[in-house]
């Protein structure tokens, strides 16, 4: 099926709609010469924009001066002939260009077929093509960097070494099978035993940063708690740095959640402003208290507000205590300082929890929250300031593939462990160089590609 595909030229705006100074259409597939001659656009040199007269096919009246650039296959993002047309930007001549290119021979190309004919051309692994996708997509500077990171196969060549040593460790089974009786054979029980503890410990690498690569994307859930009437809606407003939350004297007012993506030295936070936590009287309010104690049992961080200059009561350090226990980074934010200007800063020791970091703040003076939004930072996202160039996991589809590899790993030394045969325990190295080799592209089927292409924009 996707080589009946690719004997068809596709096509499209690769650009977005609307008032723009210019607009790129796209065109990939074996009828990109006929297309050029069709358009009028005269003999194109690769690699090198030419300033045409583009018409309508077949003689027709001229469209739009537009430069053109030619990119010969192999050697293009797709691996086959590529034209792009750069027109005046706007609604209608993008369209209009785009039309003329279909009536030259072309079809509409379907949403990530630029790229997937670049994988399927041996331009790019499949790590490679999603993080094409989250280059696109990135809301962040850091998300933006691990993209560019994986796109430099970052992250392929960790896989594609786990997979080199899977066979490797097979090979010396192997020989181990067909020469059971070498006595000074390459099979050294101690040294499949160390290659399968290593393979084991770098995947659980891979694997441990992962809930920081999906933080990427999603950014750091960070739930804003406290009791009514703490400062909760005014902390939100100044992070976010407009007011989305309502801001009043009377408890109660947040009777839902309210959330806002905001960026703190490149790197995203998911904010979430909930409903104070105390006994509510008003069903819709008890509602919004469900709905904090929901966000805060997934939050990667949370902010828990309590007025500054007074001590914290026995249920909030009971809170507290039940955040700590969770391993949840906890930051104690003591809200409205500019109140209490005589306080000093208040230690945890004073009758909260030791070990929970603190932060006196006053919102409207603007003190003390540059100092919140840098324990924010070391709260969510230590390990990958500590190593930025470290490759990510950042798709669910990695980690499924990654843990299903470490189980059929472990799986192989269980067998040898219990001495089962050689022939049926190597068998789970198989299935784990299988699951890499699903997860770099080199073996795939039509429905992972199906899903994995199908979030991609059209003209990608």
């Amino acid at each position: 099926m996707e080589e009946g595909l690719q004997q068809q030229t596709i096509a499209a705006i690769a650009t977005p709609p609307g008032r723009g100074a210019l607009a790129v259409v796209r065109v990939s597939g074996p009828r990109v010469p006929e297309i050029v001659k069709s358009l009028g656009l005269g003999e194109l040199q690769p690699r090198r924009a030419s300033l045409r007269r583009l018409v309508q096919p077949r003689g027709g009246g001229t469209i739009d001066r537009v430069l053109a650039t030619l990119f010969a296959g192999p050697d293009s993002y797709t691996g086959e002939d590529l034209l792009e047309i750069s027109s005046h930007g706007g609604s209608l001549l993008p369209q209009l260009v785009l039309d003329a290119v279909l009536a030259a021979g072309a079809r509409p190309a379907e949403p990530g077929e630029f790229t997937r004919r670049a994988y399927l051309n041996g331009r790019m692994d499949l790590l490679q093509a999603e993080a094409t996708a989250d280059l696109i997509e990135a809301q962040s500077p850091a998300l933006a960097r691990a993209a560019l990171g994986q796109l430099e196969r970052g992250l392929s060549r960790r896989i594609e070494d786990l997979r080199s040593r899977l066979i490797e460790a097979q090979a010396l089974v192997a020989y181990d099978i067909d020469f059971p009786g070498e006595d000074d054979g390459p099979l050294d029980p101690a040294r499949l035993d160390e290659a399968v503890t290593a393979l084991l410990a770098d995947i659980d690498a891979l694997l441990a940063r992962a809930p920081e690569g999906e933080m990427l994307r999603e950014g750091a859930l960070t739930v804003i708690a406290g009791r009514a009437n703490a400062g909760k809606s005014s902390l939100f407003n100044s992070l976010v740095g407009f007011e989305r939350a309502i801001v009043t004297e009377h408890p109660g007012t947040t009777r839902d959640a309210i959330e806002a993506v905001v960026g703190i030295d490149g790197y995203p936070f998911r904010l979430v402003d909930t409903a104070g936590l105390r006994e509510a009287a008003e069903e819709v309010e008890v509602l919004g208290i469900e709905v904090a104690k929901s966000y805060l049992e997934r939050a990667d961080v949370v902010l828990f507000c309590v007025e500054d200059g007074r001590q914290l009561e026995s249920d909030e350090v009971s809170f507290l205590a039940r955040l700590q226990a969770s391993g949840r980074p906890t930051i104690l934010v003591r809200t409205k300082s500019d109140l209490h200007p005589s306080s000093a800063e208040r230690a945890t020791s004073e009758g909260d929890l030791e070990g929970v970091s603190s932060q006196r703040l006053s919102v409207g003076q603007g003190v003390g929250v540059a100092e919140l939004g840098r324990k924010m930072l070391d709260a969510a996202w230590s390990a990958v300031r500590s190593a930025p160039e470290a490759p990510l996991v950042t798709r669910r589809r990695h980690v499924r593939a990654l843990e299903n590899a470490r189980r059929s790993v472990e799986e192989f030394a269980r067998a040898r462990q219990a001495s089962l045969p050689a022939e049926i325990a190597v068998t789970n190295l198989q299935d784990a160089t299988l699951l890499l080799e699903e997860l770099l592209g080199a073996v795939t089927t039509e429905d992972l590609l199906d899903r994995v292409f199908s979030s991609f924009c059209v003209g990608k």
